[in-house]
Parts: C-alpha cells; structure tokens; sequence
C-alpha cells in the first residue's frame, strides 16, 4: 500500500489498487470500511455498483439517494441508499466536487457509435460488460446490473432538461473517501462516460484504497444532516441488530 491516509497504518489497509483505463475490479467490504477513489491523471470516470454483502438482491438505488436528499449533485456529507431505504455508503470527503447520478454505464452499443467497437476484450471495452466479468466473481450476472453512479464526471441539468457532461481533463489528484455503512459488494468500472463526446478513447487510471475504519458514531454529522437520512442510518441498525 502506498500514498495512505494521514492516521492509516499499512496492516489496516484490505484493498490497495490502481484500475486502468478500461479495467474493472470488485470487493468485499465490511461495515466501517474507508474506501478512497483517486483519479490519478485527471480523467477518470470511475461507474460503480453497490450491493449488501449477505442479501445482494439489496443493492444501490440511485433514484432514491437522490430524491431522499432533494439533490442530484452528490459530494461531501451525501449519501448512496439501497432500495431498502438504508444507507450504503457516507461521503466523507470529496476533492473533485462533480460527479454523475444521472446516465448510467457505456454500453457495448454506444461505444461501437463513438470508437468503432465496444467489444469487452476489445480496445474499446464498455462498462457494463466489464461489470459483468467483475459481477460473475460473486455469482451475480448481467440482470444484477442497476443503474450506477460515474465518479468523477460531472453531469449538470440544463434549464431544458438536457443533460451536460464536462469531460476535463481535470486536476491530478482529485478524491472522493467513502464510508461503508453495512457489509457490501463495491464493484468498479473505469471506462469512457457514456455521453462523453471525444472520438478518442480518453480514460485514466483510478486508484482504489480501502482499510478498516470505526463504525458510525451516533454524534456523526453525516448522519444527522437531515431527518430523511437519519431514518436511513437508522433502518441500517435495525438491520444489524435483528
């Protein structure tokens, strides 16, 4: 492990890797795990799968981790919500400040319209058939595919209802630290958004952190930032104490 957090000794880290441009990765993450994504050279596009770790068909909802918290635009102190109503993941931190809760994971069609191909061991590979190379590993399969979130592209509503993507290239470094809120299944995929214009195959590698954190404290500020996403912790505990 390398490039830790400030506090974070090397035995505590559970999962240390950089993502290529076009790679996928998954893992297992335990309850109070850290995960921090950081894009490396400033154009990555990181579309991510959540699922509960011991009842899988629980898995991120992203319509409702927007409209539980009256906002589309996700970054520090939001969070990512199952559709059971319990919260996945807390952001704790989040240094890009733009990301994409709106259009979902290139396919193997719209990427042969842009880059000729869209084959998954093409040059060219597409999210969701990368999801699904990184999805078998746990017996899941392509209908386990949901709508996903895409880290750091950002993705803004125009006052047309149209949406719009600001590609970048954007600073090296930027990061988003993730806490895991229940026992999950975190799956990645680092390839073109799929609204991003460029005719080239313009993607960078991600690093991907994790290691062993505390639990949520009841004081956490995430967790009383509203009403709605208190309820959301606390349907979390409900969980863990049946």
């Amino acid at each position: 492990a390398r490039d830790l957090p400030n506090g974070v000794d090397a035995p505590a880290v559970i999962w240390d890797e950089t993502i290529a441009a076009g790679g996928y990765a998954s893992k297992q993450m335990n309850r109070g795990a850290r995960l921090r994504l950081t894009d490396l050279y400033g154009d990555a596009c990181v579309s991510m799968l959540v699922f509960n770790a011991e009842r899988p068909t629980e898995r991120l909802n992203v319509a409702d981790t927007v409209k539980v918290q009256w906002n589309a635009y996700l970054g520090s102190g939001r969070l990512v919500l199952s559709d059971m109503g319990r919260v996945m993941l807390s952001i704790l931190e989040d240094t890009a400040e733009g990301h994409d809760a709106f259009c979902g994971a290139s396919n193997s069609r719209s990427n042969a319209m842009r880059y000729g191909d869209g084959f998954n061991y093409g040059v060219h590979p597409n999210a969701r058939d990368r999801f699904v190379i990184a999805l078998a590993k746990y017996g899941l399969g392509r209908k386990d595919i949901h709508p996903c979130i895409n880290w750091f592209k950002p993705v803004m509503i125009t006052a047309d209802g149209a949406a719009r993507i600001e590609v970048g290239p954007f600073a090296t470094g930027r990061q988003v630290t993730l806490r895991a809120e229940m026992n999950l299944i975190v799956v990645l995929a680092n390839c073109p958004h799929v609204l991003d214009p460029r005719s080239d195959y313009s993607v960078t590698p991600v690093r991907a952190t994790a290691w062993q954190g505390a639990l949520t404290a009841e004081d956490d500020l995430i967790r009383r930032a509203s009403p709605e996403g208190l309820r959301a912790f606390e349907n979390v505990e409900d969980y863990f104490r049946r």
